[in-house]
């Protein structure tokens, strides 16, 4: 099968239990199947992995860098959104 006739996959691996999945690079295949088989043989090849999650890459939407500060900027009128907003009661020392 020629690269052509490929889908580009962003691969994602959790380490173990209780920690987050983790981009650890891409690969083509021929569908999600493949791509899983694919990813575990390049990418957990000593068990460094317990879940794998394959991605079409067509299928990620995201952000831009350069777009940022208009992007996030809605968030800083709104300080009731951050804890230091919030007075906390003498009986609390450390949070």
């Amino acid at each position: 099968m020629s690269l052509e006739n490929l889908e580009l996959f962003e691969v994602f691996v959790r380490s173990s239990r209780g920690l987050d999945h983790k981009h650890v690079g891409s690969l083509h295949a021929e569908d999600h199947a493949h791509a899983v088989d694919y990813a575990r043989d390049c990418y957990t090849r000593r068990s460094e992995g317990v879940s794998i999650w394959v991605v079409k890459s067509s299928d990620i939407s995201s952000s831009q860098e350069d777009d940022a500060p208009e992007f996030f900027d809605p968030s800083d009128d709104k300080p009731y959104r951050h804890a230091t907003y919030y007075p906390l009661p003498k009986e609390i020392d450390n949070m």
